[in-house]
């Protein structure tokens, strides 16, 4: 067994590495240390187990903690976990637990990341992560989530109240970095036990992160309050932290400029030039790990249309994506003719001929191959897009419906509200629809396993050479050539319009300082983060 101290042997490469807010030499701290946060939709949950999206993340990163957390550049650092060893065959982990606490005083153990693993893993639970705990290889995963073994056969045991054992079905080199993602943190089961779905209301919730939930208002804001009994809390500076929830960007942009919010981490699109010359000290883009897309739905409830490939390559060629980075997001974007976001760690750049050819030149394609298919000005192709409420998301959808436009097509837009779009997304309830996906941990298989056939994959698109790529993957020695040929596979088979990938035009205060502008994951803490005196 190779023992490894988290401090020390992981992070050596690190010249100082960031596990609290320190103020630099000469800064004082402000007097009032509180985040105004801005979030475009409402929390969905505040249960690490159930959230499925990016905004959640980010609030239940303050509320818990799992083994593993993210410094400033991404690598990750001590969480609740202080050392672990690692067998020789790289399969089994075990991790020595650091003395934390619940919010409410009682100790964090083994067991409650058992506990929560495993009910990530049951069925019962419904969780839409449970695919996760496959992907980071965990033994017997894939039959606990198939209801082939029961929750208590994952491979996951606490051998005592401090020390949790972990067995993968293979080594697997990004496991560590699946560690701070929120479905593997630790929940409380006495909690959830006697409260059941109403575990996660303020004065019931139970958290064991530098925060703790004080008041929850649903599509309006959550408040956290400083986390007494965080095995950190000396070194934690922020003492209020509010998610403040408007879902109209340029409403929000307007109570930023206000003094409202603090952070306002996207601003609306073709705004960002002009915020970055009026408030150079403030307007920031930074890369982000997300991709864009369009979704087909290629399940059984999807419509026959989409069914041809040749109809899914002409409605990807039509897109413009430089007229969507350049004339209406204007923030430091990327157009996309792939899935995998550019700057994720050990990215290989795929062969994609679209992303080769003149935007005219993929109009011509467009046309015929829709001509070829059987669709013309007398039996034109008819389509419905849909989107979730956000003034970004209609622009870009009424800027495709006019590049389909141009190739003959009629599109209609169809417009919901978060919940109900994401909802209609997991039941296949759509026919085109705009999605993103934000990586989970710093690694092409976090995008590649969307498409999985079994994976998240709302479009249930499915491929035996994709599949079989992935599976290859998992215990490769070098895994690049192969994430680049699956990338190959997926637009090849074109599973979805890629668009354009994620970078972050933001508006942040000039005071706050401890947020990681050199982590692609722009994963972010606020333990880590304190505000400066003018």
């Amino acid at each position: 067994m190779q023992k490894l101290f988290l401090t020390t042997a992981l992070f050596c490469a690190l010249a100082a590495p960031s596990f609290a807010a320190k103020p630099a030499e000469g800064e004082k701290l402000a007097d009032k240390q509180e985040l105004n946060y801005w979030l475009l939709d409402a929390l969905k949950t505040l249960d690490p187990g159930k959230n499925t999206d990016r905004e959640g993340s980010d609030a239940l990163r303050q509320l818990f903690e799992g083994l593993m957390n993210e410094d400033l550049h991404g690598a990750v650092v001590p969480g609740v976990a202080e050392s672990y060893e690692v067998s020789d065959d790289k399969k089994t982990y075990t991790f020595h637990l650091r003395d934390a606490k619940w919010s409410n005083g009682d100790p964090v153990t083994a067991n409650d990341f058992v506990y929560a693993w495993r009910r990530v893993a049951d069925p019962a639970t419904a969780s839409e992560y449970a695919w996760f705990l496959e992907l980071m290889n965990v033994e017997n995963a894939s039959a606990v989530v198939k209801a082939e073994k029961k929750p208590d056969e994952l491979g996951v045991k606490a051998l005592d109240d401090k020390t949790l054992e972990v067995k993968l079905t293979a080594a697997t080199p990004y496991f560590l970095k699946t560690l701070a993602h929120p479905a593997t943190f630790p929940v409380p089961q006495k909690v959830i036990e006697a409260e059941g779905d109403k575990w996660t209301q303020a004065g019931k919730l139970v958290s064991n992160g530098a925060y703790k939930l004080d008041r929850h208002d649903l599509g309006v804001q959550a408040v956290m309050s400083k986390n007494d009994n965080y095995w950190d809390a000396a070194n934690t500076v922020l003492t209020t932290l509010r998610f403040v929830t408007v879902n109209d960007q340029n409403i929000g942009l307007t109570r930023y400029l206000a003094g409202e919010l603090d952070w306002m981490d996207r601003t609306p699109a073709g705004q960002f030039p002009r915020l970055q010359k009026e408030y150079p000290d403030q307007a920031v883009s930074v890369p982000d790990a997300c991709s864009y897309a369009y979704l087909f739905n290629l399940s059984d409830k999807g419509p026959k249309e989409l069914k041809d490939l040749r109809v899914r390559q002409a409605l990807s060629y039509a897109v413009d994506r430089d007229i969507i980075v350049d004339k209406v997001l204007q923030g430091g974007q990327k157009p996309a003719y792939w899935w995998t976001h550019w700057a994720v760690e050990g990215f290989q750049k795929p062969d994609i001929e679209m992303g080769k050819w003149t935007q005219a030149e993929r109009v011509e394609k467009a046309k015929a191959l829709l001509k070829e298919a059987g669709y013309g000005p007398e039996n034109p192709l008819k389509i419905t897009i849909q989107y979730n409420t956000s003034d970004d998301h209609k622009k870009l959808a009424v800027a495709v419906q006019q590049f389909w436009k141009q190739i003959g097509v009629q599109a209609e837009l169809a417009n919901y509200e978060w919940k109900v779009h994401t909802d209609r997304l997991q039941n296949q309830d759509f026919q085109v629809a705009r999605y993103a996906w934000c990586a989970d941990y710093n690694e092409p298989s976090t995008f590649l396993d969307y498409f999985r056939t079994g994976g998240y994959n709302n479009g249930k698109w499915s491929n035996a050479e994709y599949d079989k790529l992935l599976e290859e993957a998992k215990t490769a020695a070098d895994t690049g050539p192969i994430y680049k040929k699956a990338e190959e596979v997926l637009i090849g088979d074109m599973a979805l319009v890629p668009v354009y990938h994620y970078s972050k035009p933001m508006m942040i205060k000039p005071d706050l300082r401890g947020w990681p502008k050199d982590n692609v994951m722009n994963d972010w803490y606020a333990k880590d983060m304190y505000r400066v005196a003018p």
